[in-house]
């Protein structure tokens, strides 16, 4: 296990703060923009020109996705493009239509499920509620609330055989209380328009989701465990920030390194701001015809291209080992994973394997793998999409973790950091 060292604890406070600051995709790409603009980036608008000369650090928004990069001085209309890539959404609980509902004296939200979370971690946790507001003049603003919601769990005493099967009816069952009193006389929205400074009255659509309210901690012998909500994959999407800010200075590769957050990878990516929408491979063929590039030019780029797609993975479970290949056991505090399917869930080949390895032996990071157990099914990533979307040599890493989709996920502090590193030699090399 490698030792927490302070540039790892401090990296690891860093990352609750990003976290506490990225409730909803939306934040999180408010806070990565915001990051990165106090970085010296410029921000730009999809609906303006672009700089047109190699050179400068830039960033896009759309949505609760955020694409950030740093074009060398010497760029050419063939240079290629490194993409550490990564996700800004998290399984969690998304508002429903008149979510303001309730019964027998109490106030409850009507929310459906978003993604695949795992239901009985939401339980008896103080929760936030956090998105985007739209209002009547088509402005979009972020609303946040503090401690708000809560689903509490049924006590032992009226349900004897909670300890031995507990299974949450999706619909009467997962709807979080937030008050007393009557529906009739209350307002969901209301709550979030006074937190984001609006008025209720304006509101003509919302993107809302639960979040846990407890600020991510470390903890553990040693310090070597780091306890958060969101860390699938805000992790991924911190480790990306703080390494695409520390390349920038003196930045002189000889590629443009650029950081690719998208949203809505829980649920399939299919979306405008989704891996397997436009917008990553919109914005690499903007930046390449501001270089000059002919459309024979912009295919010799990506034909050069990586993306390093950056994800969760499972730690062995100590307490449920027969569910892990008995062989390739990830460890958390062991640094990084390398993620492998023969079945091409995740986009690792033999190509990518070899370059990741040598992007962690250069950053000084020792690295893991990981494979799934033959009779468990593998989840998937951003990575096949985005191979399959552009065309780029593709690879799929990131840490491994416990608690995976709970409200509450564990990771290892030393990992988080190494993750970082890689991914600075990742933009730098």
């Amino acid at each position: 296990m490698s030792a927490v060292t302070a540039a790892a604890r401090a990296h690891a406070d860093d990352l609750a703060a990003f976290v506490a600051a990225s409730p909803s995709s939306f934040h999180a790409a408010e806070e990565v923009a915001r990051r990165l603009t106090d970085a010296g980036f410029t921000a730009l608008d999809e609906e303006e020109s672009w700089p047109e000369q190699p050179g400068g650090r830039y960033l896009v928004v759309r949505d609760g996705a955020v694409l950030a990069w740093v074009v060398p001085a010497a760029a050419t209309p063939t240079t290629p493009v490194r993409v550490f890539g990564a996700h800004s959404d998290s399984p969690a609980f998304k508002l429903k239509p008149r979510p303001t509902t309730g019964r027998l004296g109490w106030l409850q939200a009507g929310v459906e499920i978003y993604g695949g979370p795992l239901l009985n971690s939401w339980l008896d946790r103080e929760l936030r509620l956090a998105g985007r507001l739209v209002l009547e003049d088509g402005t979009a603003v972020l609303a946040a609330t503090g401690p708000l919601l809560r689903l509490p769990q049924l006590a032992i005493h009226l349900d004897r055989e909670a300890n031995d099967r507990l299974a949450l009816d999706k619909q009467t069952q997962t709807q979080p209380v937030w008050g007393l009193g009557s529906a009739d006389s209350a307002d969901l929205l209301g709550e979030l328009a006074d937190a984001a400074g609006v008025d209720a009255a304006r509101i003509r659509g919302y993107d809302i989701v639960t979040a846990d309210a407890a600020r991510g901690a470390v903890f553990g012998a040693g310090d070597v465990f780091f306890a958060s909500g969101r860390l699938d994959d805000l992790a991924s999407v911190h480790a990306g920030v703080i390494a695409l800010e520390r390349a920038a200075e003196g930045f002189d590769a000889e590629h443009i390194a650029m950081l690719a957050v998208f949203d809505h990878e829980e649920v399939g990516s299919a979306t405008r701001s989704g891996a397997a929408g436009p917008f990553l491979a919109e914005v690499i063929e903007r930046v390449q015809l501001g270089l000059g590039a002919d459309r024979s030019e912009q295919l010799r780029g990506l034909a050069a291209s990586w993306c390093v797609s950056s994800d969760v993975g499972h730690s062995v479970h100590p307490n449920y080992a027969h569910k892990h290949d008995p062989v390739v056991q990830p460890v958390l505090g062991s640094g990084p994973i390398l993620k492998i399917n023969a079945n091409q869930r995740y986009a690792t080949d033999a190509v990518g394997a070899a370059a990741w390895n040598g992007w962690c032996a250069a950053a000084g990071v020792a690295g893991q793998e990981f494979v799934s157990h033959n009779g468990v099914p593998c989840g998937s990533t951003i990575g096949p999409i985005t191979a399959t979307r552009l065309g780029i040599r593709t690879v799929d890493v990131g840490i491994p973790i416990l608690s995976m989709h709970s409200a509450r996920e564990l990771a290892g502090v030393s990992d988080l950091h190494d993750l970082a590193l890689v991914a600075e030699e990742l933009f730098r090399r």
